[in-house]
């Protein structure tokens, strides 16, 4: 939608010119001569942008500015001046005004400035809708959950947040909800009026990867025609959330270190230092002390990186919050879909309840999702939920037969934990994916548990 534009000025051929440059970029443009002309449009009309004169006759443009940001405070306004005091400018800046410039100006200037306002307010708006957007999404202060697991993740948070210069390690397995307790430590921080900027460090390719955390100076390399700011700088006064972090290759690491210890950095290609103010928080879904030991993360960046940590439960050790969570994004999907499901049946929440959930909190909200669309219904059946078929999983007992089979009443919890591991993972054809599943845990803790045992 194209941005509406009032030009101000009690000289008409100025007026004219600049509304006539203004249509030919392809704003809708309207003028006035007079201040309490001004207003009088500004009142009838969507304006999005003021070029408003100083020096007006009867109310002058400063009175004009001071009217119209009491009324409407979200109103660009750029001030145009011809004296050479420089005093009533400043003082509109002051006054709530974007910027000024100063008759005679060149057209290309013009251009410049008010493409700038736009695009500034345009995402101030956009990062307004987001807030706004997460907010709900995501209640400023709640990582959901009413278990003592995540109860004890809840307190963490509220310490963390009143904290704001600290860096912070969130560990889990995929779906667990890493971002979201990242959300809630920025909500809830004194960085809250400040963006927060994500990354996924797995998803960026790692000759790209750099540039996007620190920027470039123009002619860094071959297709860099000019200067981009990087996410360090965009997140100043916030937060930058850096997720898949193990992925980071070991040649980017002692940059992220070296930000982390002096607050300073260089764009690529620069020649001077920048500094910035910004929280990080980093999330991996590894263990990053194993990635140490295997030489593909560095251990000064872990030990700067968790002065404070928080570990996700994967959901399946807080099961008690099943219901609740399948219940609440029930309440969510029915906003979203326009629907008006009333609750889910007694032989879903079985089934909810008895799933392992490979997938954590975002599976169940997929799963939810996908119900939610599927449903025709007054509540939620069986048979919309499309659950992955799955085995019980069997527990091995430490008394009788089974132990005497294992070798004995001497036989450890260890030893028999191993032996259950790899009979599954043998009736499986050794299919890891499928065993984790059975075994009810992730991939990577049987990952570990097979290097433990020595067979990868």
């Amino acid at each position: 939608m194209k941005a509406s534009i009032l030009v101000v000025d009690d000289n008409e051929d100025l007026c004219q010119t600049i509304a006539d440059v203004m249509k030919k970029n392809g704003y809708h443009v309207k003028t006035a001569y007079s201040g309490e002309d001004a207003l009088a449009i500004i009142e009838k009309n969507l304006i999005d942008l003021v070029l408003l004169d100083i020096k007006l006759p009867k109310m002058d443009g400063l009175a004009v500015l001071a009217r119209v940001k009491k009324l409407y405070p979200d109103l660009l306004v750029i001030m145009i001046t011809a004296l050479t005091d420089a005093r009533p400018a400043v003082e509109a800046l002051k006054s709530g005004a974007y910027d000024y410039l100063l008759k005679p100006f060149e057209l290309d200037e013009l251009r410049l400035v008010v493409a700038k306002a736009l695009e500034t307010h345009r995402l101030k708006l956009e990062v307004a809708r987001l807030k706004d957007q997460q907010k709900r999404r995501f209640p400023a202060n709640n990582f959901f959950g009413a278990s003592p697991k995540i109860q004890e993740v809840q307190n963490l948070i509220k310490i963390i947040a009143g904290t704001p210069r600290t860096s912070v390690l969130i560990q889990g397995e995929s779906g667990t909800g890493k971002e979201v307790v990242a959300n809630a430590i920025h909500a809830t921080s004194a960085r809250a009026d400040k963006s927060i900027i994500k990354i996924n460090c797995a998803a960026i390719p790692e000759t790209l990867l750099e540039s996007e955390l620190f920027g470039h100076e123009r002619g860094a390399f071959t297709d860099a025609k000019g200067t981009k700011r990087g996410l360090f700088e965009l997140a100043h006064g916030g937060t930058l959330f850096l997720d898949e972090i193990s992925s980071m290759k070991l040649s980017l690491q002692p940059k992220i270190l070296h930000v982390l210890e002096t607050s300073t950095f260089r764009r690529i290609g620069g020649t001077s230092d920048i500094t910035v103010d910004v929280r990080i928080i980093a999330a991996t879904n590894q263990d990053l002390e194993t990635c140490v030991r295997e030489g593909t993360f560095r251990e000064d960046l872990l030990y700067r990186l968790k002065v404070m940590v928080i570990k996700l439960p994967p959901l399946r050790e807080h099961p008690e919050d099943i219901l609740p969570l399948a219940k609440l994004f029930l309440e969510e999907n029915n906003r979203e879909f326009n629907k008006n499901i009333q609750g889910i049946s007694r032989e879903a929440q079985r089934m909810l309840n008895q799933y392992p959930w490979p997938g954590n909190v975002r599976e169940l909200r997929n799963v939810l999702e996908r119900s939610v669309i599927l449903c025709n219904q007054q509540e939620i059946r069986p048979e919309f939920l499309h659950l992955e078929p799955h085995e019980p999983i069997t527990v091995p007992t430490v008394a009788g037969p089974s132990v005497a089979e294992a070798g004995g009443d001497s036989e450890t919890l260890a030893e028999i934990e191993r032996q259950h591991i790899l009979r599954v993972l043998e009736k499986n054809n050794n299919n890891k994916s499928r065993a984790a599943r059975i075994l009810n845990i992730s991939r990577s803790t049987l990952r570990e548990k097979l290097k433990e045992y020595g067979v990868i």
